[in-house]
């Protein structure tokens, strides 16, 4: 038979699933991304949550570097030997100038507990009015150590040191201050003042006064 020239028939049926075109499909409305959730409103009458306080900033750290040299330091001799001063006066003067000293002591700061006042000759009229009350009395007064003590400068080895020790050589015997001056400076833990003859104090004392 003659071959004859015919279209290739494709039938609905072997045809695939029908596809619908794009344009004519609806896109699908987009859901919302969650997000970060608004702060809390806190209730009338209750405070809201507490924000935390940001971080502290540290400062930034030196970098150590080598310790500057520093010259060596010598101990001061005048922090372990009292300053000397001395008031010239006469044996019947040494007693007021010793009452001017502590007086200036007082008024440039000093503490009444500071000062222990010695005489050699006759007894300052406090310590004179104060043993009237008995031995026992007037050292309690001492051992208290808060007000200006006076004391005969006999007793100088019982007297407890002190910053400051005014020292009135006012007559007595003639060893008296040669003998109580050296305790009297043992004694004075700052400035000895010393109210006297300068010749006698110097006999004494040496040249450093």
């Amino acid at each position: 038979m003659p071959l004859t020239h015919e279209e290739p028939q494709i039938h609905e049926s072997a045809q695939g699933p029908r596809v619908t075109p794009a344009a004519s499909r609806t896109a699908p409305t987009p859901r919302p991304v969650p997000g970060p959730r608004p702060a809390a409103v806190p209730r009338p009458g209750r405070p809201g949550p507490a924000r935390p306080a940001p971080p502290a900033q540290r400062a930034p750290q030196a970098t150590p570097g080598p310790a500057p040299a520093t010259a060596p330091t010598t101990p001061s001799v005048s922090a372990a030997v009292p300053q000397i001063q001395l008031i010239p006066a006469s044996a019947q003067g040494a007693l007021d100038a010793a009452e001017e000293a502590v007086d200036l002591l007082l008024d440039t700061g000093r503490a009444p507990g500071d000062i222990l006042v010695l005489t050699t000759g006759d007894l300052h009229p406090w310590a004179a009015h104060e043993l009237s009350f008995g031995e026992a009395a007037y050292w309690a007064l001492h051992d208290a150590g808060d007000d200006v003590f006076y004391a005969d400068a006999a007793q100088v080895q019982r007297a407890a040191g002190r910053p400051v020790v005014v020292f009135a050589a006012n007559g007595g015997p003639a060893e008296a201050a040669a003998t109580a001056l050296p305790v009297a400076l043992a004694r004075a833990g700052a400035l000895l003042i010393v109210c006297g003859d300068p010749k006698e104090i110097n006999s004494v004392l040496g040249a450093g006064v």
